[in-house]
């Protein structure tokens, strides 16, 4: 089997490069590769990669994912977002192929107090949002055979993410100020890259379970349990802070006025996922601990 991974270079896509290559022959790709063009802002070239590679699964792991600065440039958050996927989708489409894409939580508006479910109606506050549902629509309607997973709160070992930021910011402040009204599941890449490979070997095998998933770690938090569960954490690895987690303050969203909107609710029910294919997701707190003991 040969599959292609497009957006290696990302969260996401780095740890797919390790989890998809005991599936078989594995082309992993990033904007600025040059065997294979792979570049999304350039979407029609991407058919002559696909063509040329012939590959039996497509990954893609490659985004518009600056949230902020896709409400100052549309066009190109609409290209990398969903015309680029669209066009894989339909090349995977004419080859029989098996397109993975990942969606986000911002397709819906962040109303209510529930766990958003894949049949919920969508409405996204922000270009990122819009441009995103729309790579679902086309990519689903592209490939019959796809797997399209929305998740939210991503983060990894590997760059920057909110948890290092907080200890950075704990280590020279007395008192932090973090948003407590926006509620969500912090998602390890690493959980989404062996959730995505072990769901790929299971559609392989019975292609009825091609769909929309949600897929995000268990639990639930809101940004400022996230920080002081980061520092609670690091205190007890013995990392020097001057903020403890009772020096994280609340304060809500409409206090960090942003271009983008974001969904004040972006819990997602994974009982689809979970059933389809008989996983169990993890507590976002263990992932965290993971990616803590990796970094610190």
């Amino acid at each position: 089997m040969k599959l292609l991974l497009l957006g290696k270079g990302g969260q996401v896509g780095w740890e797919l490069q390790r989890s998809l290559a005991p599936l078989g022959e594995l082309v992993a790709l990033d904007h600025d590769s040059t065997e294979f063009h792979a570049d999304f802002s350039q979407p029609e070239r991407l058919l002559e990669t696909v063509r040329a590679v012939r590959p039996d699964v497509i990954v893609n792991a490659a985004a518009h994912t600056a949230v902020d600065k896709a409400e100052s440039e549309p066009e190109l958050a609409r290209t990398l977002n969903a015309t680029a996927p669209g066009i894989l989708a339909k090349a995977a489409g004419e080859l029989g192929a098996l397109v993975v894409h990942y969606s986000t939580d911002y397709v819906f508006d962040g109303s209510g107090e529930h766990a958003w479910r894949e049949d919920d109606v969508t409405g996204p506050l922000s270009v990122y949002g819009q441009t995103k549902l729309e790579g679902e629509r086309l990519v689903a309607a592209n490939c019959p055979k796809h797997l399209i997973f929305r998740t939210s709160w991503v983060y990894a070992a590997r760059g920057g993410n909110f948890a290092k930021t907080m200890l950075r910011l704990a280590k020279e402040r007395d008192k932090l100020t973090v948003i407590d009204d926006q509620f969500g599941a912090p998602t390890g890449a690493e959980l989404l890259a062996d959730a995505t490979a072990h769901a790929i070997r299971e559609t392989l095998r019975e292609p009825g379970k091609a769909g929309l998933y949600h897929l995000v770690a268990g639990g639930v938090t809101n940004w400022n349990g996230y920080a002081r569960f980061v520092i609670e954490q690091a205190q007890a690895m013995d990392v020097e802070l001057k903020a403890g987690p009772d020096a994280v303050q609340p304060v809500h969203t409409s206090a960090f006025p942003l271009p983008a909107k974001r969904p004040l609710n972006s819990r997602l029910d994974t009982s689809r996922f979970r059933t389809s294919f008989g996983l169990v997701l993890p507590p976002w707190e263990e992932g965290v601990k993971r990616m803590l003991r990796e970094t610190l």
